[in-house]
Formats: C-alpha cells, sequence, structure tokens
C-alpha cells in the first residue's frame, strides 16, 4: 500500500492555484518550534527545521521499530510550513531590511496517532542519535486555523508582496477582511526545496486569515 500523502489527499489545502481561493481548515497537529529572528542567518532557525524534519522522519520510521505506534500508518512526510508576523501584527509580504524583527513558528504535519506518548518517545530515539540537538524547543500542538484565502506563490520569497497584493484584493472583493492574531498568521507552506529549486521556480502556498466585513 501507498504511503498516505497528505498533500494529495488534501489537495485544496496545499496544492491551490494562483488564483486566490477561501478555504475552511480544519484542525491539525503539528510539531512546532518557535523563534525569532532573520531565517537566512539565525542559528535557532537552523536548528528548527532540523529538529522538525528529523522528529518527523523519526516517527515515520517507527514502522521499523518492534512495537508500532497504536494507529500507525506509513506516511509522506508533510512540506514544512512557517507562521509569521512583526510585533505590530501587519504583514504585507514586504521583508527586505525587516527579516531581524520576524517572529515565527515553524512547524511539520503529523498524522493523528502521533498522541504527546509517541512525541516523546521520538526525542527520547532522536535523543540517542543526535545527542548534541536539543528537542527541547519543539513540542506537539493541535491547530484550527479555521477561515482563511490563499493562493499559490511562484517565485523568490523576497518577491511575495505582489502575490499577498494580489490576496488581499480578492479577501475584500469578497467581503472579508484579514485580521492576524494569536497563531493565526501569514502562513506559508513550502512545496518546494530551496536547495534543489532555482528561485523563480519556488512554489509556496500563502494563506492569511480572514473574518466577514
Amino acid at each position: 500500500m501507498a504511503a498516505f500523502d497528505f498533500k494529495k489527499e488534501y489537495k485544496d489545502l496545499y496544492l491551490p492555484t494562483k488564483k486566490p481561493m477561501i478555504v475552511e481548515v480544519p484542525q491539525m497537529r503539528f510539531i512546532m518550534v518557535n523563534g525569532k529572528g532573520d531565517p537566512n542567518t539565525s542559528a535557532l532557525y537552523k536548528e528548527a527545521v532540523e529538529v522538525l524534519y528529523g522528529l518527523s522522519y523519526t516517527i515515520k520510521m517507527s514502522k521499523k521499530s518492534s512495537v508500532q505506534p497504536p494507529g500507525y500508518f506509513d506516511f509522506v512526510v508533510p512540506p514544512l510550513e512557517g507562521l509569521w508576523w512583526f510585533e505590530d501584527n501587519y504583514f504585507d509580504g514586504t521583508v527586505i531590511g525587516r527579516k531581524d524583527e520576524f517572529n515565527w513558528v515553524m512547524m511539520i504535519r503529523q498524522p493523528e496517532f502521533v498522541t504527546p506518548e509517541v512525541f516523546a518517545a521520538a526525542k527520547a530515539q532522536l535523543a540517542k542519535k543526535k545527542p548534541g540537538i536539543d528537542l527541547s524547543i519543539a513540542r506537539l500542538e493541535d491547530f484550527t486555523e479555521g477561515l482563511c484565502a490563499q493562493i499559490l506563490h511562484i517565485g523568490p520569497y523576497d518577491d511575495e508582496a505582489a502575490t499577498v497584493a494580489v490576496l488581499e484584493e480578492f479577501i475584500a472583493a469578497q467581503g472579508y477582511q484579514t485580521v492576524m492574531s494569536g497563531l493565526r498568521q501569514h502562513h506559508e507552506i513550502y512545496l518546494s526545496d530551496p536547495r534543489k529549486s532555482a528561485p523563480e521556480k519556488l512554489k509556496t502556498v500563502i494563506r492569511h486569515p480572514i473574518v466577514r466585513r
């Protein structure tokens, strides 16, 4: 049986087009790491990504352990996601010169069988393989994003402002407004690996939380 692929099973959440759309995002389970600063230079950001992928693949490969988690099924590790905001709680995609001001939550979705016990076991297992890694920065949390508008951005991350403007125009035309608070922030889902894709070909889902005006 093929591994369960969240991107293919939930295309409305992971594979939008360049045409904006409204979507109701249900509760999902994530491993999350909070941080601040420029992702291009922050040591914490680099460590956060290493921790997220390390734990996610440890959980995936638990299929090879002698005792599988209850309800386990094989799955494709979902894409990396990020929630981004500035202290002034406004985000229009313009980030040049402001990246040091970023607040962020990096996260990877997990299957529902990943309970606190499964998460703790994965941390213990990964700690044995990589004793120098700080796994205390990661947490398991359920997140209900709710009503959002989203669009596919193709190109460099620094060019997102134009795509965000298209999204915001659509939101207003549909009778909504973007309201960011708590974990409901400017949301990016990284469908491309920047280490392997040319900047102009990077695909990123951009999602904003909305409410009726």
